[in-house]
């Protein structure tokens, strides 16, 4: 016998009894983000490697170690996207959709990174994800903030995510900054473990990201990113805050917050949560007004954010959100003699058409009624209706409701419709 072929690990099915939740997840995140007058964008999983290379920055975990990256049959080197913001700004530059233009855009599908698989984490993982384009105030940044806040009350875990914001400045500010911390660093390099040895000699501002405790303590002394903010850094990050207080945002300023991306600048931000233990990052994002230019485009100021979808469905299921989410099935048509079986198809399709939003399932493969009830019972259906030779003969059906008291019910096929309209309203 041949040998089952199973998932590559990391790399996850999402089962028929699952896809219910994931429904109702995009479904949320579709409305909201439609309420901003935001559009959707669809970008390839594939791309080149250099994209990722230049936008992500070649000396972080993601370039050296995570990438899925091979050769195509002409040597060309192309990696499955690990993320979606540079994958944006190269559709954008390429097809003319940012320079002196404002966009609002949106995108949600897999993404790549051979990491360990963990609780919440996985080698394929789905994100959505938001970026603006040509707008460079702070007035942006409150926005997209606003709609991830918008987001965690369509799901009922307002209460359950903390907003962590910091700014890392312009480059300018940086650069002084970066000076100043290495030059401590250097003083302390016994203190450092191999990881922040290197990235002190790569990218210093990224130590500040360990998560080694005893480098954390270090950091105690450390110069502080907001002491070399200049004055346009500051009053951006202050009016930010303004608006998200005006807003009833609450948030936590975080100066150690870096995030793991070279592009950003400025706005930093995450929501986390103590709900999914050591994996708490629920969405982050930040401006990044370099990128449109090092992507080989005319310069344009862009921020934007993303969120694992993995770990959204994963709160919900955690605090029991997801039970009362509805299945693949609303009615399940029950069948019962030789007029029935040619009656019922008909029946069934004229309640389709004049209640599309309906999901109704009609029985197939025979069976007796006790069998048909336990599949009626299995499809999650609120009620079953029963056709039988004694229905079709009277122009009726028969409604059994499978998850309350209600009593069962004969109805004319002319009062089908509205009668289930109500009944799966109720």
């Amino acid at each position: 016998m041949s040998k089952n072929i199973q998932a590559i690990r990391g790399m996850n099915d999402c089962l028929p009894s699952q896809t219910p939740v994931w429904q109702k997840v995009e479904s949320v995140l579709r409305k909201v983000v439609a309420s901003y007058g935001y559009s959707e964008i669809r970008m390839p999983i594939v791309e080149s490697t250099e994209l990722f290379k230049r936008s992500i920055g070649e000396v972080t975990d993601i370039v050296e170690k995570e990438m899925y990256t091979f050769d195509d049959r002409n040597g060309d080197s192309l990696t499955l996207r690990p993320e979606g913001t540079a994958s944006c700004v190269r559709a954008g530059n390429q097809h003319g959709l940012i320079y002196n233009q404002i966009q609002r855009l949106w995108y949600m599908g897999p993404m790549f990174r051979h990491e360990r698989p963990q609780k919440g984490r996985y080698r394929q993982f789905h994100q959505f994800g938001v970026e603006t384009f040509g707008l460079n105030g702070p007035d942006i940044d409150a926005e997209v903030i606003a709609m991830t806040a918008r987001f965690w009350r369509e799901f009922g875990i307002a209460d359950k995510v903390t907003l962590e914001l910091n700014s890392l400045g312009s480059s300018e500010d940086r650069a002084a900054h970066r000076e100043a911390l290495v030059a401590f660093l250097q003083a302390n390099t016994d203190k450092l473990d191999d990881d922040c040895l290197r990235r002190m000699e790569t990218n210093p501002l990224r130590v500040l990201d360990s998560k080694n405790p005893e480098v954390q303590a270090m950091l105690a002394g450390a110069p502080r990113l907001p002491d070399y903010l200049s004055e346009e850094s500051e009053q951006h990050f202050s009016q930010l805050c303004e608006r998200l207080d005006v807003l009833g945002i609450q948030y936590r300023v975080n100066e150690r917050l870096v995030r793991g991306l070279d592009y950003y600048n400025r706005t930093v931000f995450e929501w986390v949560t103590d709900c999914l233990g050591s994996q708490g990052t629920v969405c982050a994002g930040g401006r990044y007004d370099g990128l449109v230019a090092e992507l080989g485009g005319k310069g344009s100021p862009a921020v934007g954010f993303a969120m694992g979808l993995e770990r959204l469905v994963l709160i919900l299921e955690t605090l029991g959100l997801t039970e009362d989410i509805r299945g693949a099935v609303d009615a399940y048509v029950i069948v019962q003699g030789d007029s029935a079986l040619l009656k019922a198809p008909v029946i069934v399709e004229q309640i389709r058409n004049a209640l599309p939003d309906c999901r109704i399932q009609l029985n197939c493969g025979g069976g007796n009624f006790k069998k048909q009830f336990k599949k009626a019972d299995q499809s999650g259906a609120e009620l079953a209706i029963i056709i039988g030779d004694d229905e079709v003969q009277n122009n009726q059906v028969t409604l059994k409701y499978l998850r309350t008291q209600q009593e069962q019910t004969t109805i004319s096929i002319d009062s089908v419709t509205a009668e289930l309209e109500n009944a799966l309203q109720r």
